[in-house]
């Protein structure tokens, strides 16, 4: 029986992003960040309505700033506590696990598509997802890009700017482009 692009896509094989029903979700999530970015503070809260019903899952008090944007909204799961200051970006094509109170600076970018390598490839819109986790008490500092594949363990820190292309252990902390360690709490 043939894979539908939807399912190659949550099962990290290769499937092509120009899909009718891959478009037709990243509608249905445009609208509820339309809406999440769109409504004043006050009557939002932490997070939108239709942003927060459309999430895997949200701890309580998890909260994301406006501006926000992501891709498809159902494989972003929030542990209690988490905080996505303004400007993130979730490229969630694949499953995106933030731990119960970590912190994303402003302009934080997880990406986990990655493009096929071939021009014939990227012509036909190939991707492969991979998931990124980042454990409790974590802090990723202002534009900071996670690529996907990637876990960030539990106490973590990555600096401002850092492009992270590999695991970082818990209680770490990483710097740079690439992000390497500089010190182990």
């Amino acid at each position: 029986m043939a894979q539908n692009e939807r399912t190659k896509m949550a099962a990290g094989e290769w499937y092509t992003c120009l899909d009718d029903e891959l478009e037709a979700l990243r509608v249905i999530a445009r609208d509820a960040l339309f809406e999440h970015n769109s409504l004043p503070p006050g009557q939002r809260g932490n997070l939108g309505p239709s942003l927060m019903a459309l999430l895997g899952s949200t701890g309580e008090g998890a909260r994301i700033e406006a501006p926000f944007h992501c891709a498809y909204g159902f494989n972003v799961f929030l542990g209690d506590g988490a905080f996505l200051n303004a400007g993130c970006t979730i490229l969630d094509t694949a499953l995106v696990r933030i731990g119960k109170r970590t912190l994303l600076g402003p302009n934080v970018q997880i990406y986990c598509a990655e493009h096929h390598k071939e021009a014939t490839g990227r012509q036909a819109g190939l991707e492969i997802a991979k998931p990124v986790t980042i454990g409790n008490d974590a802090w990723i500092g202002g534009s900071a890009i996670i690529l996907g594949g990637v876990s960030i363990g539990d106490g973590a820190i990555v600096g401002a700017g850092s492009v992270v292309t590999r695991d970082v252990p818990a209680n770490t902390t990483v710097v740079g482009n690439p992000a390497r360690p500089i010190r182990q709490r």
